[in-house]
């Protein structure tokens, strides 16, 4: 039985069966995205009131190069309602900070191609939950846009371990990625918008590019999602920092599920026993029906992303190019997204050393 499947079930005393005859893919393979109102996911066609091309010849030469990675990269699904927010003079003012680190040579995690890329694993209009993380990561073959996933074969952190801890107390048969792995694409590809506050971080540098602009912008995707999904979107605000930029969303069109981060140095304070992947099923299939609204939480199957780009020659050192599993005894900060070390994050009690370490 599918982690979709069971949580269906659980939503409800007469959940309806899978018929006899059914495809195999069919009842196991991930939820489909309806494009009508009727079955819970109400659609939106950005295409039919927004002309993008049309949009951009407005703009002043200095602002069709400055965001010249949004209008290629960004959703348009996402960049109808964050039009405005990108030709503000604060995001003017970020997109010239990180244009001067590039000319001053500066090694930028993620590559400005995937800086992006959780608008387009998950338009808009298929949000049906929300994961909220901080910084990128900020060493080779790690950040790809979406927060807590790594690309292959860099090794699940231990943050997205505990996640995986957690996810296998709510469902028994839930199975992570292949070989240790943390890509997760299929999340995003099912509606999961997994969204970090900071969008760029110079590399080796945590936390280098927040307070610049980011922060303001991904408040605004935040708001959107708030705003414009009215069936209801869960909203898992894991941390201060998270909760905190959910304070603005609509409890009675939403569901916000709060826990302690899962960074070894918190998460077993209850992040453990929070149940969050059960209770967002549960609630998404009450809103948007048994077959549309539970996600599959599974990451088994080899996933579309499962070959990252190659790595120039330059860039990456042989020990990077090849990270190793690390061992839970010797986990250290540079394994930890940069929101893992912020002192907000977690109670006030102070942690153990042995409480520290990864489980």
């Amino acid at each position: 039985m599918s982690l979709k499947r069971k949580a269906a079930d659980a939503a409800t005393a007469d959940a309806k069966k899978p018929k006899a005859n059914g495809s195999i893919t069919a009842f196991f393979g991930p939820p489909k995205v309806s494009s009508t109102a009727t079955n819970g996911a109400a659609a939106i066609k950005p295409t039919a009131k927004f002309d993008k091309e049309a949009w951009a010849k407005k703009l002043t030469d200095e602002q069709r190069e400055l965001l010249k990675l949004e209008i290629d990269t960004l959703d348009e699904s996402w960049l109808l309602h964050l039009k405005d927010e990108i030709t503000s003079p604060e995001f003017l003012n970020l997109k010239r900070f990180i244009k001067k680190e590039q000319e001053a040579g500066k090694k930028i995690f993620p590559p400005m191609e995937d800086v992006y890329s959780w608008s387009r694993h998950t338009p808009l209009n298929t949000v049906k939950a929300v994961i909220l993380g901080q910084d990128p990561y900020h060493n080779f073959n790690q950040a790809h846009g979406l927060c807590f996933s790594v690309r292959p074969p860099t090794p699940a952190p231990p943050s997205l371990k505990n996640i995986y801890i957690a996810l296998k107390k709510d469902y028994p048969e839930f199975e992570a990625p292949p070989k240790n792995g943390g890509l997760l694409t299929p999340w995003a590809d099912r509606g999961v918008l997994l969204l970090n506050t900071c969008l760029t971080v110079r590399a080796h540098e945590a936390n280098s590019h927040s307070q610049k602009g980011w922060e303001r912008f991904t408040q605004k995707v935040i708001d959107t999602v708030n705003r414009v999904r009215t069936n209801g979107v869960v909203f898992l605000a894991w941390g201060t920092p998270a909760q905190q930029r959910c304070k603005g969303v609509n409890a009675q069109r939403h569901l916000v599920l709060k826990s302690v981060h899962p960074s070894p140095l918190s998460a077993h304070k209850g992040f453990f026993d929070g149940g969050h992947f059960k209770k967002a099923n549960n609630w998404l299939a009450k809103r948007y029906g048994e077959e549309n609204g539970p996600i599959n939480w599974n990451l088994k199957a080899e996933p579309k992303e499962a070959k990252p780009k190659e790595a120039k020659p330059e860039e990456v050192k042989p020990e990077e190019a090849k990270p190793e599993e690390a061992k839970p005894e010797e986990v250290e900060a540079e394994d930890f997204e940069a929101e893992d070390l912020k002192v907000e994050d977690f109670e006030a009690e102070e942690v153990k050393p042995d409480e520290a370490r990864a489980e």
